[in-house]
């Protein structure tokens, strides 16, 4: 009898890590992984979509102006009950991001923009040296108890119709008295 003990992952984890280089690739992977990894924990799509956007934009910070040769950036997401965290983490704690105002022909220059635009709130930690992480969260709506759509009592509740499966025509009314109607039908 094999007594070999073996760990099965149950649910997904609450929490991401993951260190990538500081490239366009890299900063690419970041989304893509973080993409799989929301999908998994079956967030809201606009949660999910924000996050997304920002994981990018965090992502391509951390590979162009804080790469350091040899050092990777990690990435870190943190699903919490009341929000999500997103944290992306690089060796350029010298380099603090700011905002500085694009030109209308520039390429660069908004992404504190879309980070403040997305996030619900957002921020920089320093440390440890050289580190700096910069972080965004965004709140992750709460549990509604079913509610009735109509203000009669016994009012038709917001879950899904019983008795219809998709694709199958509605269900015919009932009769009076239990007889089918008359039907003539002339050439």
């Amino acid at each position: 009898m094999n007594s070999e003990k073996s760990t099965r992952l149950l649910s997904p984890t609450d929490h991401f890590s993951v260190l990538l280089s500081p490239t366009p690739r890299g900063a690419r992977l970041a989304r893509l992984l973080a993409t799989e990894w929301m999908r998994t924990r079956e967030l809201p799509y606009r949660v999910a979509e924000a996050a997304e956007h920002l994981v990018a934009e965090l992502a391509a910070n951390a590979a162009t102006h804080g790469r350091v040769s040899g050092r990777d950036f990690r990435l870190m997401l943190l699903a919490r009950p009341a929000d999500l965290r997103i944290e992306v983490t690089d060796t350029r704690g010298d380099d603090l991001p700011r905002h500085r105002p694009p030109t209308p022909d520039a390429e660069s220059g908004r992404g504190l923009l879309l980070v403040e635009a997305l996030a619900d709130r957002w921020g920089v930690r320093l440390g440890p040296v050289p580190r700096k992480t910069v972080w965004a969260e965004l709140d992750l709506p709460t549990p509604q108890p079913e509610r009735v759509r109509s203000g009669a009592p016994g009012g038709l509740p917001q879950g899904p119709r019983e008795g219809k499966k998709p694709h199958q025509a509605p269900p015919l009314p009932p009769m009076a008295h239990g007889s089918l109607p008359r039907v003539n039908i002339t050439n």
